[in-house]
């Protein structure tokens, strides 16, 4: 099962092939290169005269922007209230995953349809996609990344939607020492969102692999739900993980909440007609 994003006005895929897709955002076009899209194109996407910036792969690993003409440093798009302040990154990135907006939607309408307030906690937050979602929807969010870069675009992304100031509590530090410390205070939380990298290192030099630490994460995260948890929502774009994967997670580690999971391939759609995959989440949320 896949879940699509759609309802968006500030960006669109234009057309996909030969390794790459051609988008717009706001009134940029970018061409990026997509490790999924295996088809071929029947007109190069490179000759599309409209492309502002596009993203050339190194050999060695890595790449670079290559501009035309004047580029911003920084662009800004909206969907449905939740605006955000984007740039041109390393890694072909822009400090948004517009995939992400279904799930979006769906912790929005949770949060609303509870009937309480509700404390979030989101790690690997990143630029605070979902934080600025779950903040417009009325509930009270801690963002935590370890990269300070992230975090204020985060603030300036909650500045932007108009997020009240005391709706979100911002936390530079490691997710795994965040989540021990929590344990230890005891501080709780009624919905828990994650975004974990495939591979990285700490400051301190620690190693993060997913496939060896996912497990013990989330684990040690359900210590800190509430007595009524609403939801717990893992997102993954590491390649070869499948949706069902996230589903056992979940369905062990959270076996003692009762509720129910699911897990889902999100993506996006194009003009060319295609849906293009990326990545997956799982969801846990409760019965009431």
């Amino acid at each position: 099962m896949i879940k699509v994003a759609t309802d968006w006005k500030d960006y669109q895929i234009i057309a996909t092939g030969d390794g790459q897709k051609l988008e717009k955002w706001g009134n940029l076009v970018l061409l990026r290169p997509d490790p999924q899209i295996i088809w071929k194109s029947d007109v190069p996407l490179e000759s599309n005269k409209a492309i502002n910036a596009k993203y050339i792969r190194s050999n060695q690993g890595g790449g670079r922007w290559e501009y035309k003409g004047n580029f911003p440093d920084n662009f800004t798009v909206e969907r449905k209230g939740l605006k955000f302040s984007l740039k041109l990154m390393g890694f072909k990135h822009t400090g948004l995953f517009p995939e992400q907006a279904v799930n979006w939607d769906i912790m929005q309408k949770l949060i609303k349809d509870s009937g309480r307030q509700i404390k979030v906690l989101n790690l690997f937050a990143y630029t605070g996609g979902a934080t600025v979602a779950c903040a417009k929807a009325g509930a009270h969010v801690t963002h935590v990344d370890s990269a300070k870069a992230m975090v204020d675009r985060a603030k300036t992304n909650a500045t932007l939607s108009g997020i009240p100031s005391d709706r979100i509590r911002y936390i530079v530090d490691d997710c795994n020492k965040f989540i021990a410390r929590e344990i230890r205070r005891g501080n709780k939380y009624d919905a828990i969102i994650m975004d974990p990298p495939s591979y990285g290192r700490g400051a301190g030099g620690e190693v993060w692999k997913l496939e060896d630490c996912i497990f013990d994460l989330v684990k040690e995260c359900a210590k800190t739900l509430s007595d009524k948890p609403l939801f717990f929502l893992i997102n993954s774009y590491t390649t070869g993980l499948q949706p069902q994967v996230i589903d056992n997670l979940l369905r062990i580690c959270l076996k003692n909440f009762g509720g129910t999971s699911q897990a889902y391939e999100v993506g996006l759609p194009s003009q060319d007609g295609v849906i293009l995959p990326c990545g997956c989440s799982g969801l846990w949320k409760s019965k009431s």
